[in-house]
């Protein structure tokens, strides 16, 4: 009870300090029925200074992944990109011609989240880079639920190596659930796949 009364407290004082009252309707209750998984690529891992290039997300309901809904937006960046991260998700300078500035393309995103429950796969960091926009700009962090898949994968693993080491690298999880890889690494594959997972582990847990 403390907690769900500590959550609450945190959620009334996060939507208080909301400065743009178009974007109220991620506080409200959600009746959609649906999640969006999704992710970010970016110039680095340090929320920091590093930005997000682009972001990708698809919606699940009923189980499944409606393919038909997904979400891809570029955004302009401030910085040079590293070979090291072009090397990872292969988004170069020319790529980026087209992009959308970073406040138009993260409100974007808001629009198609709304009060939704977010999934993904160390979604702790891609909160904390969708947080280093949407803060300044309309004063609040996400308010959304979050549900890990890496933290479900882990407690179904635990049960049956209980004193060995789980391995969380994106691609044995899809490889343990029997997922095929869907090779292209970018922010819309990467958040297809973790709804396949998301999926896959739900279903385990419910048998």
């Amino acid at each position: 009870m403390f907690f769900s009364l500590f959550k609450k407290w945190k959620r009334d004082k996060n939507l208080s300090n909301l400065t743009d009252k178009e974007f109220s309707f991620l506080f409200d209750e959600d009746t959609s029925g649906e999640f969006v998984v999704f992710d970010t690529e970016t110039t680095g891992l340090d929320p920091k200074k590093d930005e997000i290039l682009s972001i990708g997300a698809v919606k699940i309901k009923d189980n499944k992944i409606l393919t038909s809904q997904t979400f891809e937006v570029y955004l302009k960046n401030s910085k040079d990109i590293s070979s090291k991260s072009i090397a990872i998700h292969r988004i170069r300078e020319c790529d980026l011609m087209s992009a959308k500035s970073p406040e138009a393309a993260v409100k974007e995103f808001l629009r198609f989240i709304g009060a939704r429950t977010l999934i993904g796969y160390y979604l702790e960091f891609d909160v904390e880079m969708i947080n280093k926009y949407i803060k300044p700009m309309i004063g609040v962090t996400l308010p959304n639920s979050m549900i890990e898949v890496s933290e479900i994968y882990f407690e179904q693993t635990i049960t049956l190596i209980p004193q060995g080491n789980i391995d969380l690298r994106f691609d044995t999880i899809l490889k343990n659930c029997n997922l095929p890889n869907m090779g292209a690494h970018n922010a819309v594959n990467d958040a297809i796949m973790t709804a396949m997972i998301y999926l896959k582990l739900n279903s385990r847990r419910k048998k």
